[in-house]
């Protein structure tokens, strides 16, 4: 098994396509991985837009989550939200429990509750636990933070609807795999489930014509 200190994704995607080829057929298709780009707000930017995002398509979110950081014409900072009244940011697009979450991670952000320039020093699990705190972000929001932002190379988002269903087409079968049973489907692939996630995404697009 390949070592994960040091390893790029591009080595991550080799390592993907060697230990499962049927996700090897996935790879060859779509090419490397390409993630966004980090968010240029920094960690709590990004948190921020996982929750204006959450349960939207991607075009409703954009726009709310755009409506939401023109509010704030400086850094974006927890302070910063703070000092915003509630109907500003409702009047933005967030809804009330989007409103509350943003407030919260704000409020914790800022008292050092969650201290989020060290975040990135921590384990999975514990950035996990950590985020979990924040009312509003769940175990997906987080892990998804952890593949994107921080750009972990060994997150299994077994929750993911999708992640799932990629797995089915990659692999031809009849059905999606449990969150239990993609977890012990996942095991042959650490330290790279990362980049096997990001390719079950793929087969999904795949699927649809998108690639």
């Amino acid at each position: 098994m390949v070592a994960v200190a040091g390893m790029t994704w591009r080595v991550a995607t080799a390592e993907v396509a060697r230990l499962d080829p049927a996700l090897g057929v996935v790879v060859d298709r779509a090419g490397p991985a390409r993630l966004r780009t980090k968010d240029p707000d920094g960690p709590f930017g990004a948190l921020v837009r996982a929750i204006a995002y959450q349960q939207l398509a991607g075009k409703a979110a954009a726009a709310i989550h755009g409506r939401f950081r023109a509010l704030i014409p400086g850094p974006l900072t927890p302070e910063a939200v703070l000092a915003l009244p509630e109907d500003a940011l409702r009047g933005a697009g967030l809804s009330a429990a989007k409103t509350a979450s943003v407030r919260d991670l704000a409020s914790k952000a800022a008292g050092g509750e969650l201290v989020l320039a060290t975040l990135h020093r921590l384990p999975d699990d514990e950035i996990v636990t950590r985020l979990s705190a924040v009312r509003g972000i769940g175990r997906w929001t987080a892990e998804m933070f952890l593949i994107f932002e921080l750009r972990r190379l060994d997150v299994w988002p077994t929750g993911d609807l999708a992640v799932r269903e990629g797995w089915r087409l990659a692999h031809g079968l009849d059905t999606p795999p449990t969150p239990s049973e993609l977890q012990l489907l996942g095991e042959p692939l650490r330290p790279v489930r990362s980049v096997a996630a990001w390719y079950c995404w793929q087969a999904v697009h795949i699927a649809r014509g998108q690639v």
